[in-house]
């Protein structure tokens, strides 16, 4: 395995940003295979914080997302008005993650989010996956008209 590259992007995660983000997630949404609540981890990270954050910082540190974070509990779930039907299709299937990978993923996803940020690695037209922006934003500048169908052209028809 290849030493990891140390950049000052790189920094631990502190105690208030891990505490931050588990704090951020829904309490009531059902757990994964792990069967530990969001509520559980908020209390677990609480009384045990430095054990919580060095299994984070390793995980940083050596490049690795752990296994077991990464499966779901797969649910499936019937479709609004397809109750009655007897097609496979009527269900849609919810994926459950534990929430130690939601937490892993969500601080790097913040730390990926600020350096692309910080050395303006994104062109101002990049608008999905971008925060504090949406699709709906390019649309701003456009010129929008009616067309015969009595939809407007340039803009989502939701």
């Amino acid at each position: 395995m290849e030493e990891p590259i140390y950049t000052r992007d790189n920094a631990e995660f502190t105690e208030g940003e891990i505490k931050q983000m588990i704090a951020s997630f829904n309490r009531k949404k059902a757990p994964g295979t792990d069967g530990i609540t969001n509520d559980i981890y908020l209390r677990t990270f609480n009384k045990f914080p430095r054990l919580v954050m060095e299994i984070y910082n390793q995980c940083l540190k050596k490049g690795c997302f752990p296994r077991r974070w990464k499966t779901a509990k797969i649910i499936p779930i019937v479709k609004p008005g397809k109750e009655n039907s007897m097609e496979p299709s009527k269900y849609r299937p919810i994926s459950l993650l534990n929430i130690g990978g939601k937490v892993l993923e969500k601080l790097l996803i913040n730390r990926i989010n600020h350096h692309m940020q910080k050395n303006e690695l994104l062109i101002d037209s990049q608008y999905g996956f971008t925060p504090q922006k949406s699709t709906r934003c390019s649309h701003q500048g456009k010129k929008i008209h009616r067309t015969g169908t009595g939809k407007k052209e340039g803009v989502d028809n939701d």
